[in-house]
């Protein structure tokens, strides 16, 4: 299977930047991806609660989930689309940060959203809130997608090595790690862990990122990590994206999840502990 990881800047303007996925989406098929993959907040990037009032809508309504399915549909592909925000029903008004993979009908298969909320101070004017505006899910997920069992995560996750092993025990062989990570820790901290889900769970990684300075019309604009990032089970990297916006494409040979695993079986090596006390 040829996966195309597509590199964003997504903006806080949903219809520009699905201007923008679809046609890179039209591009990564045309050069013979048979996945692809977006990053988080395909839809929205923005700092603004006040904007993301203004432009996220519920699933039902997302012009960007119903064109991408419809797309994934015409061009006959697989798709994950890393996350969208999207409004939920919550009575405090939070959105969802969820993602979905979508077959080559178009149809939705899984969805995930994010459980571990990135609250945090990275340093001075660098503090982050997303629980202010985002509600956690609390659902792990993995889906049989033929080719392969991928499990779903997002961004902040990536520090929770519990909840990789999890998915890799309930059948994954590729991990799912889209992101919107912060330059300061990205640069210290985003193809080492990467690296050491792979490393642990014997899964392929695939990492989608968003990149650069974002566009914003309300709020201070985001700035993201980039390097979108293929790491194969025994943790090698093969592949980076750097900081452009653009495609990134990787063989996917699923029998080398099964040899990794065969010469460190840590998967099935638990055993049970007491304390700390």
């Amino acid at each position: 299977m040829k996966a195309a990881l597509l590199q964003l800047t997504a903006g806080d303007d949903p219809v520009a930047n699905l201007a923008v996925t679809r046609a890179l989406l039209r591009e990564a098929v045309a050069g013979g991806a048979g996945f692809v993959l977006t990053p988080e907040v395909t839809n929205c990037l923005a700092n603004s609660r006040d904007r993301l009032d203004a432009v996220l809508q519920t699933e039902d309504a997302d012009i960007t989930l119903a064109a991408l399915r419809a797309d994934a549909a015409a061009l006959g592909v697989w798709l994950a689309i890393g996350s969208l925000g999207l409004r939920t029903g919550d009575a405090d008004g939070r959105f969802a940060n969820r993602s979905f993979l979508i077959d080559p009908k178009g149809q939705i298969v899984a969805r995930y959203d994010k459980i571990h909320m990135f609250d945090v101070d990275v340093g001075p004017g660098e503090t982050y809130r997303e629980s202010a505006s985002y509600r956690p899910g609390d659902r792990a997920v993995v889906h049989d997608a033929g080719f392969a069992t991928l499990g779903l995560t997002i961004c902040y996750d990536v520090r929770f090595a519990y909840l990789h092993r999890a998915l890799a025990q309930a059948g994954a062989g590729i991990i799912l790690a889209p992101a919107a990570f912060s330059p300061v820790t990205g640069a210290a901290h985003w193809e080492p862990l990467l690296r050491a889900r792979a490393i642990e769970t014997g899964c392929y990684v695939l990492a989608a990122a968003q990149t650069g300075t974002h566009a914003a019309q309300s709020g201070t604009p985001r700035r993201t990590h980039g390097h979108s990032l293929v790491v194969s089970p025994w943790g090698e990297v093969l592949a980076d994206a750097g900081t452009d916006v653009g495609i990134t494409y990787v063989d996917l040979d699923m029998d080398e999840v099964a040899r990794s695993r065969s010469r460190v079986p840590s998967l099935t090596h638990d055993r049970p502990f007491e304390g700390p006390r």
